[in-house]
């Protein structure tokens, strides 16, 4: 096993390498960077293909397996509240670096720029209702066809309350679930070795067609908002995640610095949305927690997103020469909250949100988003890791609050005492639970859980 282990090492120093020579392909070649970028775009979809089988097995056995519907209600519950709490948070922060830096001042806007806005908005904007109305699949099948994560968690929490009803029926179901999901990740684990080829080709093409001219006009905002996203993780999550849980942000952001570069390789913050079920789940926190918080906090729970929506809003205002008022700043807050939540539902979730917002509370700045079409790739990858990072942490509290954490084992993993198997992504020496009892099932009595080892 260890000799496994020591590959995968190898693998994520792949990674690294393959990142510099993309880069170095990117300056040196860029008409031939460019022409990479279907490297990168074949292994975000490699891994997108595996997202919908993960989600559903990991929410049909948390769910499936606890015998009060009440107790999975109450994590989601919670969880939405702890979202809507901290993309307000998110956006605040935004708002008040974006007027303390005005970093649009003085830019200007040309034709080719305005086109380019233009271009964002046209299919960017979908209204709530579309979106709530999107989360119902057309049929149980095609939530995992079409990739959709909110159609795919609606079905596994059906199915996984029809499991609950079903009792000890249920039961052979819920095993069958438990080896498909074994499958699902070490098809998962096999994937990950194409990472260094898709790593090198997203990078090598994003520097080609992007260069330095986009980076030095802009570089104001595109810095701003780099630091802000650090202030919020270190500051306001870290000082969270240490108040409620005891855990340090640092420690936590070390057990998944693979998952970090690996979306730092991609700009994507789903590529390790399956690595991030796993790791969770090896860390402590129940299946249950796991299943409903990390899919769910995916839609819901955009703070990297929340930031930049404000902070771009008021750089576009700026550089259009019609800056917010403080009330129209507040008022598109609260718009944004709302616009946030279908960000991840939409390609090039970053700027179509931001177009469709616009174009809903004001039409006039809309050209202005081609201002930042440039730097876009360069922000969205600021946009994916604290993203991943706020969900990281919000399973943490929210495993916390309800009570359905081992401490002890996130003390040891932590410190590297249960390292995690690279090799299938799930704990294959877990302790076997007693006869007749399913994993989770231990707490039904209404008392404290601890856990079973994933």
């Amino acid at each position: 096993m260890a000799a496994r282990r020591d590959r995968t090492h190898y693998l994520y120093l792949a990674v690294i390498g393959a990142v510099l020579l993309g880069i170095v392909v990117g300056f040196v070649a860029p008409g031939v960077a460019v022409e990479l970028k279907p490297l990168g775009t074949g292994f975000v979809n490699l891994i997108k293909m595996m997202i919908s089988p993960i989600i559903f097995c990991t929410i049909v056995l948390g769910v499936g397996s606890v015998r009060k519907a009440a107790k999975v209600g109450a994590v989601g519950g919670l969880a939405l509240g702890y979202f809507l709490v901290m993309s307000t948070v998110a956006l605040a922060i935004g708002l008040v670096v974006g007027n303390l830096l005005e970093p649009g001042s003085g830019l200007h806007l040309t034709k080719e720029v305005a086109d380019a806005g233009s271009q964002q908005a046209a299919g960017a904007a979908t209204s709530t209702v579309d979106f709530l109305l999107g989360i119902i699949p057309t049929t149980i099948v095609s939530a995992f066809t079409e990739g959709e994560v909110l159609q795919t968690l609606l079905v596994a929490l059906l199915a996984g309350f029809a499991l609950q009803a079903m009792g000890s029926a249920g039961e052979p179901i819920l095993r069958g679930i438990g080896h498909i999901q074994r499958l699902v990740f070490r098809i998962l684990a096999m994937i990950m070795w194409a990472a260094p080829v898709g790593a090198f080709g997203a990078i090598a093409a994003v520097v080609g067609a992007t260069g330095l001219d986009a980076l030095k006009s802009l570089a104001v905002i595109m810095i701003g908002f780099y630091l802000t996203c650090a202030v919020f993780v270190f500051l306001v999550l870290g000082a969270l995640l240490r108040l409620v849980a005891g855990v340090n942000i640092l420690s936590l952001l070390k057990y998944l610095g693979r998952e970090f570069l690996l979306i730092l390789s991609t700009s994507s913050s789903e590529s390790a949305l399956p690595r991030l079920i796993a790791k969770m789940e090896h860390l402590g926190v129940s299946k249950p927690v796991v299943g409903i918080t990390v899919p769910t906090g995916y839609s819901f729970n955009l703070d990297g997103t929340a930031i930049y929506l404000t902070m771009a809003s008021l750089f576009v205002a700026e550089a259009m020469g019609d800056p917010l008022s403080l009330g129209e700043q507040i008022s598109l807050l609260v718009f944004m909250i709302i616009a946030s939540k279908g960000a991840a539902g939409v390609t090039g979730a970053g700027l179509a949100t931001l177009a469709g917002g616009l174009q809903s509370h004001r039409p006039e700045l809309v050209d202005g988003v081609g201002l930042i079409v440039g730097i876009d790739r360069f922000m969205s990858e600021a946009r994916a890791l604290t993203n991943f990072a706020g969900n990281a942490v919000a399973t943490v509290l929210v495993g916390t609050w309800t009570k359905e954490i081992d401490r002890a084992r996130v003390t040891e993993v932590l410190a590297g005492k249960v390292p995690f198997d690279e090799t299938t992504l799930v704990d294959d020496h877990a302790p076997a639970p007693a006869a007749g009892e399913l994993p989770d099932q231990r707490a039904d009595d209404g008392g404290e859980k601890t856990p079973a080892a994933v």
